[in-house]
């Protein structure tokens, strides 16, 4: 079941998003659309996420003349099934990626000394932390459903940093020109096991 708190924040988020005009959106995913991505995928969207994507899905902006066609915006309908995987396992290879270069998560235990190794130990870890799931570009969010309110963050290998307080918070600070006009109340708190620790 779909906590009220979670539509609202997503709904609220959705608003914001399309208040400042810089996209235009195709109707929102539907329940089927949802258990098609989510079955193929093997997550489930956290509430407001999910929420944000049923009210309109944000559609990626053609670049100007000499730029480089990019696509922030997740294609959850109709997007090429291979990019979505990358997409959904980036903050995994981010980590990984680290390992090879000398990152350990202490609570791994002690570090095998070969790399390869210390690679195949990583995984196995990795393999039991939260999913987390591209909002736009590598802007993520923990998969859960029941769950809504959590930080947005950008994840870079293990550079990885709060973008906004929740969804909604997240889109203001990305989207409306909020990103370095926080107050000393702006304090999110990272609540995914393993991605909280590395948060810098």
């Amino acid at each position: 079941m779909i906590n009220e708190e979670g539509t609202r924040l997503g709904a609220e988020a959705a608003h914001h998003l399309a208040r400042t005009g810089l996209y235009q959106f195709e109707p929102g995913l539907t329940e089927a659309e949802f258990a098609r991505i989510e079955g193929e995928h093997g997550f489930e969207f956290a509430d407001d996420h999910r929420a944000f994507l049923a009210a309109g899905l944000p559609v990626n902006t053609p670049p100007e003349e000499g730029q480089t066609w990019t696509k922030p915006w997740p294609e959850w309908r109709g997007g090429n099934p291979d990019k979505l995987r990358a997409q959904l396992r980036w903050p995994i290879e981010g980590v990984l990626f680290d390992v090879e270069h000398g990152f350990w998560y202490e609570a791994w235990g002690e570090r095998p000394a070969d790399d390869t190794a210390a690679l195949a130990t990583a995984r196995l870890h990795l393999a039991e932390v939260p999913v987390m799931v591209p909002v736009y570009a590598h802007r993520c969010l923990p998969a859960g459903r029941g769950t809504f309110g959590h930080p947005v963050l950008s994840m870079w290998q293990t550079d990885i940093i709060y973008y906004g307080t929740d969804l909604a918070d997240y889109i203001h600070q990305e989207f409306e020109d909020g990103r370095g006009n926080v107050g000393e109340s702006w304090s999110p708190r990272a609540t995914a096991p393993f991605w909280r620790d590395i948060v810098s």
